[in-house]
């Protein structure tokens, strides 16, 4: 099978890795939006042809995201619903890394961390829920044991690349940004009460698209896989995918 090239892959996280290979700062590449170990399993990819890299990154991350949906609950039809998904397939056609942050979604926290906000507009509720989660636990002895890895790798990482997330403002321009913000903030902030007072995570990994101002298409994987243990709902959210997007084609 013959793979588009991913522009993802070709323009952003291939030059990344190889300018880490080189010793270089991956945010010497224009396109790196994320925080600079998002780049890290990569690297080897860099060693093979562009090509090669690029099946291996479209094989392990079609994998991922299936991992990720079985660990969130999900049966054998609600998981082929999300791996057949226009948005899981867009994402996977372009080699994002999405993927990555939904690794994140069912790791312990701590771990969890680092893969959330390599794209905080998939993550960044989920983290704030594992923190009002650690409070509720240990107060701030626990908000300090989960946290302090994470903010100790992201101030290394400012001494050595400078503020990287003042970056992000760039995105907010860009015409194929998919947020529904500032109309879907009621909808992200009663799914981060939900999460809050049930405490359930689901509610917050569907309420951060919500609430960011830069999203896109392939990113609201993120709140789709929330309904990874519901199979009939995950079912009806990929049937009205797939209708819109043949009523945007033929429209």
């Amino acid at each position: 099978m013959l793979l588009p090239p991913g522009i993802d892959w070709h323009e952003t996280f291939r030059p990344a890795a190889v300018a880490v290979l080189h010793g270089a700062s991956p945010y010497s590449i224009q396109g790196f939006l994320n925080p600079p170990w998002a780049a890290l399993p990569f690297v080897p990819l860099a060693l093979v042809p562009e090509n090669v890299g690029r099946a291996i990154v479209f094989v392990g991350s079609a994998t991922a995201l299936g991992i990720s949906a079985y660990r969130l609950g999900a049966k054998p039809l609600a998981l082929a619903a999300f791996l057949g998904s226009p948005i899981v397939m867009h994402g996977l056609l372009n080699a994002s890394v999405d993927w990555l942050v939904l690794i994140g979604f069912s790791l312990p926290p701590q771990i969890g961390l680092f893969f959330v906000i390599i794209k905080p507009q998939v993550g960044f509720t989920l983290a704030l829920f594992w923190l009002v989660e650690a409070w509720r636990k240990g107060r701030i002895k626990e908000v300090v044991r989960v946290f302090w890895p994470i903010t100790a790798a992201t101030l290394a990482s400012f001494l050595l690349f400078g503020l990287w997330p003042l970056r992000f403002g760039r995105t907010l321009s860009y015409w194929w940004n998919a947020s529904l913000w500032p109309l879907s903030i009621p909808v992200g902030l009663a799914l981060l009460v939900a999460a809050y007072k049930k405490r359930q995570a689901t509610y917050a990994m569907g309420a951060a698209p919500c609430l960011s101002p830069y999203v896109l298409f392939h990113s609201w994987m993120g709140a789709l896989v929330a309904l990874a243990a519901a199979e009939a709902e995950m079912v009806a959210a990929v049937i009205g995918l797939w209708a819109l997007v043949i009523i945007r084609a033929v429209g």
